[in-house]
């Protein structure tokens, strides 16, 4: 009997590696897939004016009819995007520390993020890093791999990436309620761009959407916490195969 398919889309100006320990645990269950999304890894540099719509159709092809979805951040965007416009194409969705419906405050704190990315990268990468794994026991091996996965980045590229990831929130919002598949929405408690309130937005917004926050954890839950989101994933996957 074939297995499942489920296919990871990364964060902003990551690229499939930052799965790689979520890959290795789902791989006995699930054909995983993980492609880099336009303008991140081995992917031509994304020009100025890329939507979120052509990240969508960047990775269309990669998705298999009755894939599991799952999207980190950016990715998590992108799975939405895709699981409104693509009805029927994945069986389940998961959106990974996933921002949902910014409030104005939020909004401004990411133009803001987003202005340091356009005048000064390296400072943009740096205070990234910082936000995602300070007062976390990742080893400094795997921050080491982030920072140079980031810095590997055309600085062009990342920032008409990044205004995606800072404005795609206000595109899918209002259409998330046309989402019919089964949801799972999962943050860190302590992720402070990512929060456990905008998790809880998605689950207001997607009709079958369920909520789970990670104690302790930040952003970068699948390097940071990867036991804990696959066992959250296939919980979320087993339970809802139960009731079809």
């Amino acid at each position: 009997m074939s297995k499942p398919t489920m296919v990871l889309l990364h964060g902003v100006g990551l690229d499939h590696t930052a799965w790689d320990e979520v890959s290795a645990l789902l791989a006995d269950d699930f054909e995983v897939v993980a492609p880099d999304l336009p303008g991140h890894g081995t992917n031509p540099p994304a020009p100025e004016g890329t939507t979120l719509s052509d990240l969508a159709d960047g990775v269309l092809d990669e998705v298999p009819p009755g894939s599991h979805l799952v999207g980190f951040s950016l990715g998590a965007l992108v799975a939405q995007y895709l699981a409104v416009h693509r009805p029927g194409l994945a069986a389940t969705l998961t959106s990974v520390s996933s921002v949902c419906r910014r409030t104005p405050a939020e909004r401004e704190a990411v133009l803001q993020r987003l202005s340091v990315a356009e005048s000064d990268f390296s400072a943009s990468a740096t205070a990234s890093l910082r936000r995602w794994y300070d007062d976390t026991d990742v080893v400094p091996q795997a921050v080491q791999r982030t920072r140079e996965t980031l810095m590997g980045n055309d600085p062009s590229s990342f920032v008409n990436c990044y205004r995606v990831f800072a404005t795609g929130d206000a595109e899918v919002g209002p259409v998330l309620d046309r989402i019919t598949i089964p949801a799972l929405a999962i943050t860190g408690e302590l992720d402070p761009g990512s929060t456990p309130e905008m998790s809880r937005r998605l689950a207001e917004a997607i009709p079958s959407c369920r909520v789970v926050i990670v104690p302790g954890a930040r952003h970068m839950l699948p390097v940071e916490r990867p036991r804990e989101l696959v066992s959250a994933l296939t919980t979320f996957i087993e339970e809802e195969d139960t009731h079809v």
